[in-house]
């Protein structure tokens, strides 16, 4: 649990913060009930590859879709930083998944060296997908979008925002449709060799968007004091949207956390203290230290959170809000 006290989740200044938030006694609490793994099964070509970045969504018929980013398991040859590969399950849990990847590398340069993390967004006739595409250094890229009446049947669209000298590396896309038609855009960016959280609002899917005011920053002697990163936004309650956010130490030593905006999410109004999710530990020592939310999911108001471990698996957790 968090505690009942939280410290000033701007800690680490930044002029761009529109508000911060002074310490006082939390309202809002989030446990973990439950962990499960994701089962995936699926072709040879996929199941030769380790599992990461689950976009996890129900459909009006029950079914759950997921998106994911198949990446070289370690020690393969390293051909690309990943393939998006689209699914369906009855429960959540375990995956059927299609016979081909739903968007790949290339052929143009901008992405031919890997497609990844995906975010789904149901539209009028089909999906929206963003995703980052990295250039053949597999090192760069920026964010794109996808379009498509099915999760196999998608198309590139092109940049969905693009990278700058001062926002570099563009990607993991949270992304929410606002009142009147309006949208709303958090995403992750490369700054002072660390990962930031940026915020902006477009007047369609696609943009253009407009950035706004940093919503928060990392804190200062905390698990989150380094890299930020998005992710899923719980807006059971609209009134207080929470995201369950991806926070690291400059060793990048991942773990999740949440924090709580105001209906506009221009202010901050809660956050916890300490990580909600932890890695278990590795057998390997130097194994990859990592826990990184990617989805949620309401059902029959339970909350599951869907993330990947170690950048090679995929879980879920049964979140309960107290």
């Amino acid at each position: 649990m968090n505690g009942n006290l939280f410290l000033d989740p701007t800690a680490v200044a930044d002029p761009h913060v529109k508000d911060r938030l002074t310490p006082r006694t939390s309202l809002l609490d989030f446990n973990i009930e439950a962990l499960e793994p994701v089962e995936i099964e699926g072709p040879p070509a996929l199941m030769a590859r380790d599992f990461m970045s689950p976009y996890v969504w129900r459909e009006d018929d029950g079914r759950f879709g997921i998106l994911l980013r198949a990446v070289p398991k370690l020690g393969a040859e390293q051909t690309d930083t990943g393939i998006v590969w689209g699914g369906w399950s009855r429960d959540g849990r375990v995956f059927d998944m299609l016979p081909q990847p739903s968007i790949i590398p290339g052929p143009g340069k901008e992405d031919i060296g890997g497609i990844e993390d995906p975010t789904v967004v149901r539209v009028d006739g089909g999906y929206a997908v963003y995703y980052t595409g990295v250039l053949d250094d597999h090192a760069h890229g920026q964010m794109f979008y996808a379009q498509g009446p099915s999760i196999d049947r998608l198309r590139k669209a092109g940049v969905a925002l693009a990278s700058s000298k001062s926002e570099g590396n563009t990607k993991e896309a949270t992304v929410q449709q606002l009142d009147r038609g309006k949208w709303r855009l958090f995403y992750e960016y490369a700054a002072d060799d660390a990962s930031r959280i940026g915020l902006a609002t477009g007047p369609t899917v696609a943009g253009p968007w407009k950035e706004q005011p940093t919503p928060f920053m990392p804190r200062k002697d905390s698990w989150d004091n380094w890299h930020l990163s998005p992710g899923p936004l719980l807006i059971d309650d609209p009134a207080t949207p929470i995201m369950f956010y991806n926070g690291a130490t400059a060793d990048a030593r991942w773990r999740i956390g949440w924090i709580a905006f105001d209906a506009d999410c221009t202010r901050v109004i809660d956050r916890g203290i300490m990580p909600l999710i932890t890695p278990p530990p590795e057998d390997d020592r130097t194994a990859t230290d990592i826990a990184f939310a990617a989805s949620v999911v309401t059902v029959d108001q339970q909350i599951w959170l869907y993330y990947s471990l170690a950048d090679r698996r995929l879980a879920r957790a049964l979140v309960r809000r107290s």
